[in-house]
């Protein structure tokens, strides 16, 4: 038994990167539960056991603190004044201590504050129960450890971008296979128009690693905007290496985003940066996110021309600040350029003012538009259309 104990200690030591005295403890806690559930009557025992790996004993004993003697009525409990506050009033742990008058029986030298340890029988039959154990023992540790290192691994990776191949359906749920282990897409981080076919590879973010009592969880997402942002960051070099810097990023997943950046060195195009030789970074990513349309706009210190950046491809008239303080502006536009503004059913203002984070209001003359960030993010858009009554 101890060989084999032992050889199934150093192979878990080893292939997960436990330390052999963690599984020693665990096992020695086991033993010790073992005998006093199989052979001791009197459950007032604190029995500590102590297995030898190299030659496969075990060794059983008692174990109790010594304590002052104290007068106990029939139920066990200290007798003392009525009086005595809760805080003052003592009490005595049967199966942790031992009082003076008994410790003495066991050793004559016995002192309060000693630990007697009284060596318990060893029976015939407690090697295959210890085997049985040990066994158990060395299973469970191996799923903690499993479970542990794959919390660890992808804990590390939270807030980051992984590769997984779709695997199932859970009802509302998608099954995603990390290689290590596997992950959820819930039904709010996927994309309405994408499909999540099994078999196929695709690149998530990951939003939230934490564990419950069924083991590991890791939350994916297709929708945020994050994963945006760290797919720029996997191409463009100039992004990775901090010289372009991806201020904001306003997305509609599977429809949209609008995303600025800045760059502070005057030889350096972070648009150009972005967009690649013949648009061959920009297109890598709108390929991962299915045909998504990105708009790239440059960064501005001066909201103006930010919102001006913000609108296009709309060529903007002027932009006039209506409340610094609650972040409102009024922008006005040529006739032929208000539908191009507006955007498709709203899209292309709606993602300027949450790129922004500016409250647009679109003047066209007859027609204006108002768009409100704080609706924005209650998924509402409020249009008002105001027709001006010629007198």
């Amino acid at each position: 038994m101890a060989n084999e104990i032992k050889t199934a200690i150093e192979i878990i030591c080893e292939e997960k990167g436990l330390k052999e005295e963690v599984i020693l403890e665990t096992l020695n806690q086991a033993l010790a539960a073992a005998y006093r559930k199989e052979y001791l009557a009197d459950k007032n025992n604190n029995v500590k056991a102590l297995f030898n790996i190299e030659n496969g004993s075990i060794k059983v004993w008692d174990e109790k603190t010594v304590v002052e003697d104290m007068e106990l009525d029939e139920n066990g409990k200290v007798i003392q004044d009525e009086d005595t506050p809760e805080e003052e009033k003592k009490k005595f742990h049967p199966r942790h201590e031992i009082m003076l008058k008994d410790a003495k029986k066991i050793r004559k030298g016995a002192k309060i504050g000693d630990v007697i340890k009284e060596e318990l029988e060893s029976k015939n039959d407690f090697g295959r129960i210890a085997a049985q154990t040990a066994k158990q023992v060395i299973m469970q540790k191996l799923k903690e450890a499993e479970k542990e290192m794959l919390f660890s691994e992808y804990k590390d990776k939270e807030k980051t971008i992984i590769s997984g191949v779709i695997q199932r359906y859970e009802k509302n749920f998608v099954i995603v296979n990390l290689g290590n282990g596997t992950a959820t897409l819930p039904k709010e981080e996927q994309i309405e128009s994408e499909r999540y076919n099994t078999g196929a590879r695709m690149k998530f973010y990951i939003k939230e690693v934490y564990q419950d009592i069924r083991g590991t969880k890791v939350i994916l997402s297709r929708t945020s905007p994050e994963l945006v942002k760290q797919l720029f960051t996997l191409e463009v070099p100039e992004i990775t290496n901090g010289i372009v810097l991806i201020k904001s990023i306003a997305r509609e997943a599977g429809k949209r985003t609008k995303m600025s950046v800045y760059t502070n060195q005057e030889n350096i195009d972070p648009i150009g940066s972005c967009v690649g030789q013949r648009g061959i970074r920009i297109n890598s990513i709108t390929e991962e996110l299915g045909g998504e349309k990105i708009d790239i706009i440059e960064y501005q210190e001066d909201i103006k021309e930010y919102i001006i950046n913000a609108l296009l491809p709309a060529k903007i008239d002027n932009v006039i600040i209506v409340d610094e303080k609650k972040k409102e502006v009024e922008v006005k536009v040529d006739q032929t350029q208000f539908s191009l503004a507006i955007g498709k059913q709203g899209q292309n203002v709606r993602l300027a003012s949450k790129l922004t984070g500016w409250k647009i209001n679109i003047d066209q003359g007859e027609f204006m538009e108002i768009f409100d960030e704080d609706e924005i993010e209650k998924n509402e858009t409020k249009k008002i259309n105001k027709k001006i009554i010629e007198e």
